[in-house]
């Protein structure tokens, strides 16, 4: 009656085992270690730097834990920082051969000291946030005016265009907010337009003006409104990340906050004054004519000087490059930048720019067909060429660069043109900086909740329940165990209002094993057999425990979809909490009373507390074990 199958037993020993493993991590604390991540948009680390760092520690007689790559950094290990710091100066001098413009950042970082085998079995410690770590947060307001002006006044030049293309004649082209207002003399002019803006400029909605005015007014349809901000701010995302690299912050949380607002958090960052300079800075982006003459070849041969009006720039991947001067269009005249294919069916990077830059891509590229193009991007006032393609012909607001790039050298192109600079101005509107020894005496003050809290419910469950409230205080256990397991593999990045919540799922996990153990002494009570009890009380107090479970996870899920910062962190603790709960409180609590009364085919009682009888009855209290 009261026996689980083979596979159930199996099924709990495994859950068990997989808690064990990846909460083993967070117990093992942090070593210090070096990171060597990007200086530059134009600069990937790869496998070689890698190579290139484990040769340099071997070189200075350093031994490392370990050098990984991971994602784009390479990570080094130490047992203790004086090693750490020498390291740092060995790879520094290294990757670095320039210091006055380096190509790599080399930062002092903590990694979790966990044995390889856990690491290689992907078993990670949880990511503490900056209330237990320290560090610096911002919340950034995305301009989206700004980013719907800048749209607008792109239409505004692409409808001078076409009109002028098709040779459709306007009495002058305005815009009145985020709409575009067009005037005519004639009213079949109005029509032609109408009939072509619809079909070529299909973002916008266009609608002969009210009262008989002969203007033709454009406004961005809902849709496209949705899109323009959403792109905006995922290249400011995109573009803070890209900064954020330069501070070697090894688990940076750049997210949307709502429509228009981005957090930034950047843990164990101290000074603030750095992080805001290097948050704010501009990158801009330029296009020029590469020179090809004979004087620039010997300057790239190095057996000349530069020629007049021209500059000397490296060409990622293929060396020094001539560049004239003259800019011919800049990164303000560029609208998109995407990775696609061209007629050949190889990689290409499809770039879109305004009208301004159209009308002079069209006039540059006609006269120097056959010759090369330098797209420039420029940081901290250094410039880098990303790519000098060849022109193959007129070019438009529309055209491709393709040639010698893999589909992967072809996004990290397009993602570098579209992240050059912001595509919208951002202001700070909240700034919190939370010093290292505030968020030790945080982590030191959470997990005593946790301890405490759980220790109490303990006792009070083993006093109250006896050898029931033992089971149920293993069953919390195993609760708090496949909880930090569950956050552990998921990367969670645990606040204080984590902690919080850890304290208050053991609280109500319990409820499950207290409404289970109520339910059996009801049934000593009405005289049911001891087997009978526990398998009707199981069963008969599941419903109960799925309904109250529910609801508190619906209300969790509302926390989780429309909170933000520390309640959404709160949010992810407790409806983790409620799945694991009712995992470990029916299933695993049934095991281990199963295992201990299952096999007594004559069980008499139960060790389950005092049994109350209600006054007159004339059975006496169930005897305990």
């Amino acid at each position: 009656m009261n026996r689980y199958p083979l596979w159930k037993y199996v099924t709990l020993v495994v859950a068990m085992l997989i808690g064990l493993i990846y909460t083993l991590p967070n117990f093992f604390g942090e070593a210090p270690a070096v990171q060597v991540s990007s200086a530059k948009a134009t600069v990937k680390v790869d496998a070689a730097v890698r190579e290139q760092v484990e040769k340099a520690l071997d070189t200075a007689g350093i031994k490392a834990d370990f050098v990984q790559l991971d994602g784009n950094s390479v990570r080094a290990r130490f047992s203790d920082t004086d090693t750490q710091i020498k390291a740092k100066d060995a790879i520094s001098k290294a990757v670095n051969r320039d210091p006055a413009d380096p190509a790599y950042i080399v930062a002092l970082n903590l990694l979790s000291r966990s044995p390889q085998w856990l690491t290689s079995l992907h078993a990670f410690p949880m990511y503490l946030g900056l209330d237990l770590r320290g560090g610096v947060h911002f919340l950034m307001q995305v301009d989206m005016k700004a980013a719907l002006t800048k749209k607008a006044e792109s239409l505004t030049g692409d409808v001078r265009t076409l009109l002028r293309d098709k040779n459709i004649r306007h009495a002058g082209i305005s815009r009145d907010g985020n709409s575009v207002i067009v005037a005519f003399r004639e009213a079949e002019l109005l029509s032609k337009a109408q009939s072509l803006l619809t079909e070529q400029v299909v973002d916008v909605q266009w609608t002969p003006a009210a009262g008989g005015e002969l203007r033709l007014v454009g406004t961005l349809k809902p849709q496209s409104l949705v899109q323009v901000q959403e792109a905006a701010l995922k290249q400011n995302i995109t573009t803070l990340h890209n900064r954020v690299n330069e501070l070697g912050v090894a688990e940076p949380v750049i997210q949307q906050q709502g429509l228009d607002r981005v957090v930034v958090q950047l843990p164990g960052v101290q000074d603030t004054a750095k992080a805001k300079d290097i948050i704010g800075r501009t990158a801009t982006l330029e296009l020029r004519m590469v020179d090809e003459s004979t004087e620039a070849q010997a300057a790239v041969a190095g057996t000349g000087p530069v020629p007049f009006g021209t500059e000397r720039y490296v060409d990622r991947g293929f060396g020094p490059i001539i560049v004239k001067r003259q800019v011919v269009i800049s990164g303000d005249n560029l609208i998109d930048a995407q990775a696609g294919f061209d007629d050949k069916q190889q990689p290409s990077v499809n770039l879109v720019v305004d009208a301004k830059g159209a009308r002079i891509m069209k006039d540059i590229s006609r006269e120097n067909i056959g010759k090369r193009m330098a797209i420039i991007l420029f940081e901290k006032g250094k410039g880098e060429v990303v790519t000098a393609p060849t022109i193959r012909g007129e070019l438009g607001n529309r055209f491709q660069i393709s040639g010698a790039m893999t589909t992967a050298e072809a996004n990290d192109t397009a993602l570098l043109l579209r992240a050059g600079s912001l595509a919208a101005p951002m202001e700070i509107i909240e700034e919190r900086t939370i010093g290292p020894s505030l968020g030790a005496e945080n982590i030191s003050k959470g997990f005593a909740s946790v301890v405490w809290g759980f220790v109490a419910v303990a006792a009070f469950m083993c006093v109250y329940y006896m050898l029931f409230g033992v089971f149920s205080s293993l069953a919390l256990a195993f609760n708090l165990l496949l909880l930090v397991a569950a956050l552990s593999m998921l990367q969670a990045t645990l606040s204080l209002p984590g902690m919080a919540a850890i304290a208050l799922v053991l609280g109500m996990a319990i409820d499950s094993n207290v409404l289970i153990n109520e339910r059996i002494r009801e049934e000593l009570r009405a005289g049911a057999a001891p087997q009978a009890a526990i398998t009707i009380g199981y069963e008969r107090a599941f419903a109960t425990i799925l309904d109250s479970n529910v609801t508190t996870l619906i209300a969790g899920v509302a926390l989780l979809a429309f909170g933000s910062g520390p309640v959404k962190g709160f949010a992810v603790v407790h409806c983790l909490g409620i799945l694991t709960s009712m995992f470990s409180s029916v299933m695993f609590s049934r095991g281990l009373v199963n295992l201990w009364y299952g096999r007594q085919k004559k069980l008499k009682s139960l060790s389950i507390g005092q049994i109350w009888k209600p006054e007159g009855d004339a059975v006496s209290d169930a005897p305990k074990a």
